[in-house]
């Protein structure tokens, strides 16, 4: 496991404000520790792993170890950072998605992501033109998209209309509706990361399941009824708007 050697400074961005630190292999991440709560933790590491075999482009990330030893140098950060696993996003040589970029984005991409969002109930990825948090990153080197932060994801009681409503990518599935063609290759992408389910929470750390560093308070976070509702995918309801 990588572990962290240095703590650089803490980001101005996001809600969260992940701490900006190099690693052992002398990569620069942005990391998110235990003042980030257990659940955003739990929700990066599945959701993110979900995006990944999904194919959407999210940022390389990974479990990071912070060493004790630094903690106790930095003692502001105990509450914040904390020791132990930690999850890290490799930085990337980006800027935040303007509203100008939307036309640079290919229509099939733009599907992608709201289709994810939508299984995972992931309602944060809003902007207009009159500005928003869309937690997406655009490489303009690449011309690339680059998508960040699921932290909110999982929301069992989001809904429908308000997704759709203010989703960035919200006119992308318009012809999705009735495009069967294209709802058999998404069922198939989505039953293939679904399948890889118990492979990604098998790989989570002992101490995110719980809130107290003794491990006798758990997490409000129930893994049964993650797949329960990665699994409504299956039904007609998932595709109408």
């Amino acid at each position: 496991m990588i572990e962290i050697v240095e703590i650089i400074r803490r980001s101005e961005q996001g809600i969260t404000q992940p701490y900006i630190c190099r690693g052992s292999d002398d990569n620069v991440y942005f990391v998110k520790g235990v003042g980030a709560s257990r659940r955003s933790l739990l929700c990066e590491w599945l959701a993110g792993n979900l995006a990944y075999h999904f194919n959407i482009p999210i940022a390389p990330f990974t479990i990071l170890s912070v060493p004790e030893e630094l903690i106790d140098s930095n003692p502001a950060m105990y509450d914040e950072l904390g020791a132990g696993c930690a999850f890290g996003s490799l930085e990337r040589k980006t800027t935040e998605l303007s509203y100008s970029n939307l036309g640079d984005i290919p229509a099939g991409v733009q599907q992608d992501i709201i289709v994810f969002d939508w299984w995972v109930c992931n309602g944060d990825r809003q902007l207009s033109k009159l500005g928003g948090n869309p937690n997406l990153l655009w490489d303009p080197l690449a011309q690339e998209l680059i998508v960040i932060d699921h932290n909110q994801a999982f929301d069992f009681e989001m809904d429908k209309a308000s997704f759709y409503r203010s989703h960035i990518f919200s006119e992308s599935t318009d012809s999705l509706t009735r495009d069967f063609m294209r709802r058999s290759e998404y069922n198939t992408r989505l039953q293939s990361a679904l399948d890889k389910l118990p492979a990604i929470a098998g790989q989570i750390p002992p101490s995110w399941w719980y809130l107290d560093p003794e491990s006798t308070i758990p997490v409000d976070f129930d893994l049964n009824q993650v797949e329960i509702m990665l699994a409504r995918f299956r039904s007609d309801e998932f595709w109408d708007r």
